[in-house]
């Protein structure tokens, strides 16, 4: 695709495209072979890479399979090097994916064109959008550190813009870019404050769905003020954040960024964006460049095309997260676990799901890679009256993905007819 660049993303770039280097490094020196003789025709060896035989270590089982696979080329005639040049030209044809994958991105004449609808409570940035709708008010709480509009990332994938049609009052909290007074706001700050003054400015008793980390606050706002909240949705919500396999070190791992990340939050009083995209790439680091090759075989004129652009340009679009938050949530809800501890107090009230007795909907993506199900499934446990529904797909795919409706949203609007 040609034309003018038209955004940076993906961020951050030199991580992403550093990260398909180390793959490529680490696929040519666990082979264990010499660089091959060059050969007409043959695409170049990357020269300068030092030590081919050290850095990444094969197991034995990789050793075996490496040793399959060569006798199984000499009895084909195959030349000693035939292995390590067709690793090599698969790398390249990666690589070249990948570029085209990421230029055609930056290149797409996508742009948001849905118009925000008109805001019924504003404090701060933070703006309650009306999507309209008759019927019983559903206001939905996202999270700080994405912008909301993933829930009206365009109009044909748009639960805001769906769910008023099916009799319900759509709201949705956007909470804004953080100025200088949210720069200083804890959790508590945004749940006994901004979220439960939302509260009072919309049309209640309201349903209040929080999806991911606007769950917790929802959990939280729903605890404290039960007089506005008739029942509670979560949606890919984490809650015990020390389940599943991988939960260990998941917290380990949170906890011992946070004296690093002081550094780069002292200067502005938060988070920086390129540093949360990083934080999300670690957890499947070689995903970003798999999905920008996939996307360089599509259509670019095509459907498929427009909604991986929107997509792309939403998860590139994301906010500072106030230094205060940034810590209570990498070293209190991963490294402590306080939430799945029952250690989690918003102005002193310890967050229990348990404390909860009306209607609660929970949705688990059974593919989610940034909340394992364990984790929410912990908070279905300890509502009382819960009605926990698994839906296909993954974290993002559920609410805004090609398969939503059927993954997530009739399955709620079910629920939600029958309050």
């Amino acid at each position: 695709m040609t034309g003018p660049l038209r955004r940076r993303g993906p961020r951050p770039l030199p991580l992403h495209l550093g990260l398909a280097g180390m793959r490529a490094v680490a696929a040519t020196t666990s082979l264990g072979l010499p660089p091959p003789p060059p050969s007409p025709g043959a695409p170049p060896w990357p020269t300068g890479w030092p030590n081919w035989n050290a850095g990444w270590p094969i197991s034995k089982a990789g050793q075996a399979e490496r040793g399959r696979i060569l006798a199984d080329l000499a009895a084909a005639g195959h030349a000693p090097d035939a292995l390590a040049r067709s690793v090599v030209t698969r790398l390249l044809r990666a690589d070249r994916a990948l570029i085209a994958g990421m230029a055609g991105y930056r290149r797409h004449p996508y742009s948001r064109e849905a118009p925000d609808p008109p805001a019924i409570w504003a404090e701060g940035g933070s703006r309650l959008r009306d999507f309209g709708g008759d019927g019983p008010a559903v206001l939905f709480v996202p999270s700080l550190v994405n912008r909301a509009y993933v829930l009206d990332l365009v109009p044909e994938r748009s639960l805001m813009r769906w769910l008023p049609g099916q009799g319900f009052r759509t709201l949705l909290l956007d909470w804004g870019w953080p100025g200088e007074a949210e720069r200083h706001f804890t959790l508590t700050d945004y749940v006994a404050g901004r979220l439960e003054r939302a509260l009072a400015a919309a049309p209640g008793p309201v349903v209040l769905a929080g999806y991911c980390m606007g769950g917790l606050l929802a959990i939280a706002a729903a605890l404290r003020r039960p007089d506005r909240v008739r029942a509670l949705a979560l949606l890919a919500t984490p809650w015990d954040f020390h389940a599943g396999p991988d939960g260990p070190r998941r917290a380990r791992t949170a906890a011992a960024l946070v004296p690093g990340l002081e550094t780069l939050m002292e200067p502005t009083g938060a988070l920086p964006v390129d540093t949360i995209q990083s934080l999300f790439a670690m957890l499947d680091p070689f995903g970003v460049a798999q999905k920008f090759r996939a996307f360089a075989r599509l259509d670019p004129t095509g459907e498929r095309a427009r909604l991986f652009v929107a997509l792309e340009d939403w998860l590139n679009d994301g906010i500072p997260l106030p230094a205060p938050v940034a810590r209570q949530c990498l070293a209190g809800w991963y490294g402590r676990n306080e939430p799945g501890r029952l250690a989690w107090r918003i102005a002193g009230q310890v967050m229990d799901p348990a404390a909860w007795a009306g209607p609660a909907f929970v949705a688990i993506p059974e593919r989610d890679r940034i909340v394992p199900p364990a984790s929410a499934a912990a908070a279905a446990a300890r509502l009382p009256a819960a009605v926990t529904h698994i839906a296909a797909g993954g974290h993002i795919g559920m609410v805004a993905g090609a398969g939503a409706e059927t993954a997530l949203w009739q399955p709620l609007l079910a629920w939600l007819r029958g309050l």
